[in-house]
C-alpha cells in the first residue's frame, strides 16, 4: 500500500507538471497562430490510451509515462516527423515565425516551470507556514562527523550562527555547508565556551568525497533498535529488535546521531556492546566489500519525550504579503542550489548517484500529505525548468541556443544541421535516461 500511494503522488505530480510545461508552449504558439498537431501526455508510441481531435489538434494521452509533447507544425523535435519539410514552408508552421516569436514559444515551458514552482512556494508558505528549529531548540547539541572535528567542532557543539546570522532553521547547517557561502560558524561547546570557527572555503568538495552529506545532526534519542532489515548487514551479524547500543568501536553510545557518526567513521568493521533482555552481546559488523556503510537498522522514534527533550520546533505562520516573500526566497534558493549541486553530476561518484523515476518516486512520502506533495512538485517544477534549459538539442534549452544563434549572426541553421543535432541530442538524453534508471535497478538488487 505504502509503495501505491507514493506511485500515486509522483504520476499526479508528475502529469500536473508535463501538462502545464507543455501549454507554455502551446499557449504562446497559438498567440502567434502557429499550428499545434498533436498535445500529449505521456508518449503515444504505436498508439494511444485516449485521444481526440479538436479543431485542428488531437488532444491524447500516451502509455509511456516518461514525459510529454505537443507537436508544432513545421518543428523539427522529437517526433523527427521531417516529411512535412519538404515542402514549402506555410504561414501557420513555426518555421515561419520571426525568430522572437519562435524564441517565445520555446522558452515557454520553463518560464511555466519556473512561475509554477514559485506560485506553490508562496501557497504552501501561505496555507502551512513553516516548522523551524531555533538554535537553543536543538538542546542536546549535535553529533559530528570525525572528519569535521579538526575545524573545531567537538560532539555536542550547538549552532548559533552562520556567517554571523541566527539560522531561521538550525537544522539546515548541512545544506548551507554543501551549497552556500558558508566562511564561518558560530558554536557553544558543551562547556558552555563559545567559539567561531572558520570554514574553508571547498567544504563543500570536503561533504561530497566524504560521502557523509549530514556531517552535523541533532543528538535526538538514544539507540534502541525498532526494526532490523532483512539480510542486510546489521541482521546478518545478528542484531535484534529491542537492543540498546551501548558503545561502537569502544566508545560509550547516548545518542542516535553519535551512533551514525562512529559507523561512518569505522573502517573494516563495527564492534557493538547491546543490552539484550538485561545481557550485554558483542556483535562485530563487517564493511569488507560494502560500497557503503548502511547496516540497516532502524531506531525507535516513537518517544515523545526523548524527541521533545532533544528537539524543540515551532510553528511560524505568515501572512499573505509576508508568503510572497518567503515563498520568493524558497524558489530562488531551490533554484541556485540545484545549480550549485549540479557540478558534481561531473564526476564519477555523481554519475553513479544519477536517480531516475524510482529515485523521484522514492521522495514522496508513504502516507498521503498533501502539505509534502505540494512542496515537492514545487522543487520538481524548478528542477525540470532548469534541466530542460540546458544547451542539448531535443531539449528546450538546444532550441533556444540556436534560435538565439540566429538572431544574434542573422544566419539560420539548416534544416538537415537542425535533424542531425535533434538525433543527437536524442542519443543523449536516451543515455541519460538509461543511466538514471539503470543507477536505480541496481541500487534495488544492492
Amino acid at each position: 500500500m505504502e509503495i501505491l500511494i507514493k506511485a500515486a503522488q509522483f504520476i499526479l505530480s508528475l502529469s500536473l507538471l508535463i501538462v502545464l510545461h507543455e501549454l507554455g508552449h502551446f499557449i504562446p504558439a497559438k498567440l502567434f497562430k502557429t499550428k499545434v498537431e498533436k498535445f500529449y501526455l505521456f508518449f503515444d508510441y504505436k498508439f494511444s490510451l485516449f485521444k481526440k481531435k479538436i479543431g485542428d489538434t488531437v488532444y491524447g494521452i500516451g502509455w509511456i509515462p516518461l514525459g510529454g509533447y505537443v507537436k508544432i507544425a513545421g518543428m523539427i523535435d522529437e517526433s523527427m516527423d521531417t516529411e512535412q519539410l519538404k515542402e514549402e514552408p506555410k504561414p501557420w508552421e513555426f518555421r515561419s515565425k520571426p525568430a522572437w516569436q519562435r524564441l517565445i514559444i520555446m522558452l515557454g515551458g520553463v518560464i511555466v516551470n519556473f512561475i509554477l514552482g514559485w506560485l506553490i512556494y508562496v501557497g504552501v508558505t501561505a496555507y502551512w507556514g513553516d516548522i523551524n528549529v531555533k538554535p537553543e531548540g536543538v538542546k542536546n547539541g549535535f553529533a559530528v562527523a570525525e572528519f569535521m572535528k579538526p575545524y573545531g567542532f567537538e560532539s555536542g557543539d550547538k549552532i548559533l550562527k552562520i556567517n554571523g546570522e541566527t539560522p531561521e532553521d538550525v537544522r539546515d547547517i548541512n545544506k548551507f555547508l554543501f551549497l552556500r557561502d558558508v566562511k564561518n560558524v558560530e558554536v557553544q561547546h558543551l562547556n558552555g565556551n563559545k567559539e567561531t570557527l572558520n570554514i574553508p572555503e571547498n567544504i563543500g568538495s570536503i561533504l561530497w568525497k566524504s560521502g557523509d552529506m549530514m556531517p552535523l545532526t541533532p543528538r535526538l534519542l538514544q539507540p534502541v533498535i525498532d526494526s532490523v532489515i532483512p539480510k542486510k548487514l546489521a541482521d546478518k551479524a545478528g542484531v535484534l529488535k529491542g537492543d540498546k547500543i551501548i558503545s561502537a568501536n569502544g566508545k560509550l553510545v547516548s545518542y542516535w546521531g553519535d551512533f551514525t557518526k562512529l559507523i561512518q567513521a569505522s573502517k573494516e568493521s563495527l564492534s557493538l556492546v547491546v543490552l539484550r533482555n538485561g545481557t550485554q552481546k558483542n556483535i562485530s559488523i563487517s564493511f569488507k566489500g560494502e560500497e557503503e556503510k548502511i547496516i540497516g537498522v532502524i531506531v525507535k522514534s516513537d518517544d515523545e519525550n526523548a524527541l521533545k527533550n532533544g528537539l524543540q520546533s515551532y510553528h511560524k505562520d505568515y501572512s499573505l504579503g509576508e508568503s510572497f516573500s518567503v515563498g520568493s526566497s524558497k524558489a530562488y534558493w531551490t533554484l541556485k542550489d540545484y545549480i550549485t549541486q549540479f557540478k558534481y553530476v561531473f564526476t564519477k561518484k555523481g554519475a553513479q548517484s544519477i536517480g531516475g523515476f524510482i529515485s523521484i518516486g522514492k521522495i514522496f512520502p508513504s502516507t498521503w500529505s498533501w502539505e509534502a506533495f505540494w512542496k515537492i512538485t514545487a522543487l520538481l517544477s524548478i528542477m525540470l525548468g532548469f534541466m530542460n534549459l540546458l544547451p542539448i538539442p531535443a531539449l528546450d534549452g538546444g532550441h533556444v541556443v540556436f534560435t538565439l544563434w540566429e538572431m544574434i549572426t542573422g544566419k539560420k541553421p539548416g534544416d538537415k544541421f537542425l535533424e542531425y543535432a535533434q538525433l543527437v541530442g536524442f542519443v543523449i538524453l536516451l543515455g541519460l535516461l538509461l543511466l538514471a534508471n539503470g543507477n536505480d535497478i541496481i541500487k534495488l538488487f544492492k
